[in-house]
């Protein structure tokens, strides 16, 4: 079974950083797609970014230089550098890993607040 466990939120001010962690373990996770979601209170879930693979990446508008995507297949893990964060930013991020065949499992969430 799938297990994700998100690391690295926190409260942060305007223009400052974070880095996030989705340590995942239950399989092996070098053919998998790995990215994070986040969801602001009172809106839906949505992509920030993600990973395949080979090392192709995705990154919503929103974020695009400011956020940068990376996984270590050793450690089964995936990160999510957030430089330059503002306000709009506050949400729960949500890591997601997603199989060649088969469904998307979700870590539980860590939550990101900036603000000063």
């Amino acid at each position: 079974q799938v297990q994700l466990v998100e690391s690295g939120g926190g409260l942060v001010q305007p223009g400052g950083s974070l880095r996030l962690s989705c340590a995942a373990s239950g399989s092996r996770f070098n053919d998998y797609v790995m990215g994070w979601y986040r969801q602001a209170p009172g809106k839906q879930r949505e992509l920030v970014a993600r990973i395949g693979s080979g090392g192709r990446t995705d990154y919503a508008d929103a974020v695009k230089g400011r956020f940068t995507i990376s996984r270590d297949n050793a450690k089964n893990t995936a990160y999510l550098q957030m430089n330059s964060l503002k306000s709009e930013d506050t949400a729960v991020y949500y890591c997601m890993v997603t199989p060649p065949v088969g469904g998307t499992s979700w870590g539980k969430g860590t939550l990101v607040t900036v603000s000063s």
